[in-house]
């Protein structure tokens, strides 16, 4: 996580204090946002941004609607699988709980600033219902470990054997190290646990958290499995925007180049992988000999159907009683 150290603020000076402290993440969301649409900017005008708005106009309205049903469907069944990891730490909540919650975080995901906006959000609503602030916390830091863990191994397996493209050896072998380390680490997990007993007592107390997660990693195979239909979900929902711009590709092509761009896209450089994605799928699918415009085009219409996806939250948002206390407002300011 993203965390700061504490510190106290200076008594005589509390308004400053408290003023100044919310501008590190106000800027570092103008930041990424900003970086998101100037590498935008610069595709569209390398590219020539009339054809690619032409290709937009292509899209059909149904395909565009499946698209974004598939999505949300999608994050119905990762509120099941935060559900399935929060149950390992003994923080039972009902499967509505985590839905609200994850619709909650995903809405708030666009609009508060922070590396980490949408995981805090869930981590407070969690940790305040049940009282229990740090096993939210390490469910939802397992929760986010988990994605990742079942993007490298998917784009590791599709590198290997749904390479019909194909792709050049200069991408395929890094995903597939990845992937290997990635599988390295899950089985070398037991042993993470040990060493962290063998750490000064913040670590080991901070490691506790995570402890049954580590000592027990065939725990987290059912969650690792729902993560994996997630992410061919995802590339089916791409698969099917393609579909609606008349765009004639195979479906492994996207379960093949979606997971590696999503490892691109994941990395907290700008808002929700805007400008990010673009790239990724500008090299992945051209390489496959998609045009550049169709792959630019395609990434733009994921970004608009993730975003509204992500306004249907608004519903949770605003239905879900939000938590209260100094320990809400401490974990947020910390988190964000």
């Amino acid at each position: 996580m993203n965390q700061s150290p504490s510190t106290e603020p200076d008594a005589s000076t509390p308004a400053v204090a408290s003023a100044a402290r919310p501008a590190h993440p106000y800027r570092a969301f103008a930041i990424r946002a900003g970086l998101g649409v100037v590498v935008v900017a610069v595709l569209l005008a390398h590219y020539d941004a009339r054809p690619i708005f032409r290709i937009l106009s292509r899209e059909r309205p149904a395909c565009f609607a499946a698209a974004v049903a598939l999505y949300l469907a999608g994050q119905a069944l990762s509120a099941y699988r935060w559900q399935l990891l929060a149950a390992i730490l003994k923080v039972h909540g009902r499967y509505r709980e985590y839905f609200a919650y994850i619709f909650v975080g995903m809405f708030t995901n666009l609009f508060v600033p922070g590396l980490l906006g949408g995981d805090a959000a869930r981590s407070v609503y969690l940790g305040r219902r049940h009282s229990r602030m740090g096993e939210a916390i390490a469910s939802v830091v397992a929760d986010r470990a988990v994605g990742l863990i079942s993007l490298f191994w998917l784009a590791a397996i599709a590198a290997i054997f749904l390479n019909f493209a194909p792709l050049p050896r200069s991408v395929v072998t890094p995903t597939v190290v990845v992937g290997a380390l990635a599988m390295a680490g899950f089985l070398a997990s037991p042993l993470v646990a040990r060493l962290i007993h063998l750490m000064p007592r913040s670590v080991r107390r901070a490691g506790g958290l995570v402890a049954p997660y580590l000592h027990n990693p065939a725990a987290l195979i059912p969650a690792i499995a729902l993560s994996i239909v997630l992410q061919i979900g995802l590339a089916v929902c791409q698969y099917i925007l393609a579909a609606g711009l008349g765009l004639s590709v195979p479906l492994s092509l996207f379960i093949l180049c979606v997971p590696i761009a999503n490892v691109f896209a994941s990395l907290p450089l700008t808002l929700n992988g805007l400008g990010i994605r673009e790239s990724a799928y500008l090299v992945l699918f051209g390489m496959a000999g998609m045009r550049k415009e169709d792959a630019i085009a395609l990434g733009l219409l994921w970004f608009a159907a993730t975003m509204v996806g992500g306004l249907t939250g608004a519903i949770a948002f605003v239905t879900t009683p939000a938590p209260q206390g100094a320990a809400a407002e401490h974990l947020e300011g910390e988190i964000i």
